[in-house]
């Protein structure tokens, strides 16, 4: 029995055929096999939100899936957000609440705020609160992060 599938993946919009190691999970795929690097790794036990990205629009620990688990999906990462080389709204958003200190956990931030957005348009402090409680940040910048989906909510776009 081979070690290696091919699946086809939709990711940021492409189609792709990719050839995955059946051991490799998701984030191993989007960081080593397509050099998406805005998905982070970081505790591999998906605990911390990091490696947080869409699949089918639901929020996913990319840590924890295989990759061929994704066949046949539609996938995004943080770099599917912007459009044309122009930030996101959300994106700007966190940006201009200072949501972004170190920036480690950002992207698996906007990647869960962006599910709960498409979710709820417009949340909630507690709405946003839940809808990010998967995602952790070490430089406890959760007021500016909440601050920043506010921002976005009110804006109507993600």
């Amino acid at each position: 029995m081979s070690d290696m599938l091919q699946i086809e993946v939709k990711v940021n919009g492409a189609q792709r055929l990719i050839d995955v190691a059946v051991h490799h999970t998701l984030l191993d795929v989007l960081r080593d096999d397509l050099e998406l690097t805005g998905t982070k790794e970081c505790c591999v036990v998906g605990e911390c939100g990091a490696c947080t990205v869409l699949v089918d629009g639901r929020a996913m620990n990319s840590c924890l899936m295989l990759a061929v688990e994704v066949d046949g999906s539609e996938v995004t990462t943080v770099e599917g957000l912007a459009t044309d080389g122009r930030l996101s709204p959300l994106q700007e958003a966190f940006l201009d609440a200072g949501a972004a200190q170190c920036g480690f956990c950002i992207s698996g931030q906007l990647m869960a705020a962006h599910a709960l957005l498409s979710r709820i348009p417009h949340p909630t402090v507690e709405e946003v609160n839940e809808g990010l409680a998967g995602n952790l940040c070490r430089c406890a910048g959760y007021e500016q992060i909440t601050q920043a989906v506010l921002m976005a909510a009110e804006g109507g776009d993600r």
